[in-house]
């Protein structure tokens, strides 16, 4: 399965697909690079998502995430 490289914009969601590889190695090198080179521009979040197909990485990386709970309360 590809890793797939998405621009998020928030406010509202709006995903990019910048590009997508067959190695993690080179997917983690994209995003790493964009997250410095845009750290003078805030709003804009980097992602790599690994995917069956580009369509199944879009509803993933749009649907929200419960919050975490660490211990018990």
């Amino acid at each position: 399965m590809p890793y797939f490289v998405y621009s998020i914009t928030q406010q509202p969601l709006k995903l990019e697909h910048l590009d997508t590889f067959e190695h993690y190695q080179d997917a983690r090198a994209l995003v790493r690079s964009r997250r410095q080179a845009a750290e003078a521009s805030p709003g804009v979040d980097y992602r790599l998502i690994f995917a069956a197909q580009q369509a199944e990485a879009e509803r993933l990386l749009s649907t929200p995430r419960d919050e975490r709970v660490i211990g018990e309360d």
